[in-house]
């Protein structure tokens, strides 16, 4: 049974979450849409955690993995906005250690849009290591660029966020979880990266993605879900390319390690780059003020002039080289491919492994948040992308790209 409320206009977006949970096997899942101000949907639906069969309420909070990065992008707009940050720094300036093996000239503003070339770790990371942190600073600053800063651009699944971990405190003097409670809780967003301890009871548990059975059916999967052929024949069957780099260490936290997110010193720990904990509601609250001038709620997270950055790509590939398909990014946010969920070019944003999803478009003044917890093989799942596009269905500016 799906709970919560919807206007009449986007009551097809009420159908679409039940026929998913009837049809395509969602566990526990949540949606929030706030359009010109008002909230015109909020549903959630399901369990929350199969094993003690606690049902998934209006506030449950989920990891929702790369989700983490547009939200994290979020508290870095402001920061530069307020002069605290300058985005053209070289991050040598504030860490001089990261300088080495041809990393002085890396800039902030590349590290954001993955541009850097520092796309992965060659030294072995264990989870005890994430956790105590040092040894991952002590990684990154030996660490050598794939490529020539600057000069292309593949994801940086893991390392975004282990650079920005490392260099916020070094420029600001705050961690990065707390520069995002201080935009979160006045717009009162449920969005965390550092979970409180106060806050676990909230949880959802994540239902492991099942693995297919053979190489084929996988890439099917995965085609499916979004990612093409070149995705899957350049990360999965070629170990040292960089999307199978980028996204293969630590390996704990990898593919086959996304449950172990429900630890609870992972979920306490701050980890920018794939450990957000939100509720749908909290996503789309978050993101409000930048589907219009930096305001929302009657707060101001951002200037009008910082809210306008970010709706243009600051770098964009024909072929990323690391899910090798068009993709842009603008200060850390998600530039996706033209018509992908959204028809408008000012939609920024981020999705997650697994399927969770939060944006703002400001062409047509609303915001989403979409949250789950069954894992797919995938960057974004099929609800969530139905879901969108039937946002824009019902606002009669149908989404006519292909998935």
């Amino acid at each position: 049974m799906i709970h919560g409320t919807v206007a009449p206009k986007f009551a097809p977006v009420k159908a679409v979450l039940e026929r998913h949970f009837a049809e395509m096997g969602e566990v526990g899942a949540s949606i929030c849409v706030i359009h010109e101000g008002e909230t015109v949907v909020d549903l959630w639906g399901g369990i929350a955690d199969q094993v003690t069969g606690t049902p998934w309420q209006a506030d449950t909070l989920v990891n929702t993995f790369s989700v983490t990065k547009g939200a994290v992008a979020h508290a870095l707009l402001r920061l530069e906005d307020r002069g605290e940050l300058n985005l053209d720094d070289r991050v040598s300036e504030h860490w001089p250690e990261f300088a080495a093996n041809g990393k002085a000239s890396i800039t902030l503003r590349q590290v954001l849009n993955h541009t850097s070339g520092v796309i992965a770790i060659d030294r072995p990371l264990s989870l005890d290591d994430v956790l105590a942190w040092e040894p991952v600073e002590r990684a990154l600053a030996a660490q050598a660029p794939l490529w020539e800063p600057g000069t292309a651009q593949g994801y940086h699944a893991v390392t975004w966020g282990m650079m920005v971990r490392a260099i916020v405190p070094r420029i600001v003097g705050r961690s990065v979880g707390t520069v995002l409670a201080e935009i979160a809780e006045p717009l009162g967003a449920d969005v965390f990266v550092g979970l409180p301890e106060s806050e676990l009871p909230r949880c959802a548990t994540l239902v492991q993605m099942k693995l297919a059975k053979s190489l084929s059916s996988l890439a099917r999967a995965m085609v499916v879900g979004g990612l093409d052929g070149n995705f899957f024949r350049n990360t999965l069957l070629r170990r040292n390319s960089p999307g199978a780099r980028a996204v293969a260490n630590p390996k704990s936290l990898g593919a086959l390690g996304l449950t172990n997110f429900d630890r609870k010193e992972l979920r306490m720990a701050e980890l920018p780059w794939a450990n957000l904990h939100a509720s749908a509601r909290g996503l789309a609250r978050l993101y409000a003020p930048l589907a219009g001038d930096g305001e929302a709620f009657g707060v101001r997270t951002v200037s009008p002039e910082a809210a306008a950055r970010p709706k243009t790509p600051q770098s964009w590939a024909e072929t990323d080289l690391t899910l090798r398909k068009p993709l842009g990014f603008s200060q850390g946010f998600l530039k996706e491919q033209p018509t992908l969920f959204s028809p408008n070019p000012g939609w920024l944003g981020h999705s997650g492994t697994g399927g969770a999803l939060g944006y703002a478009d400001p062409d047509a003044q609303l915001s989403l948040g979409y949250t789950i917890n069954r894992m797919r093989p995938n960057l974004r799942s099929p609800t969530a992308l139905e879901l969108s596009r039937t946002v824009y269905a019902c606002l009669g500016t149908p989404v006519k790209g292909q998935g």
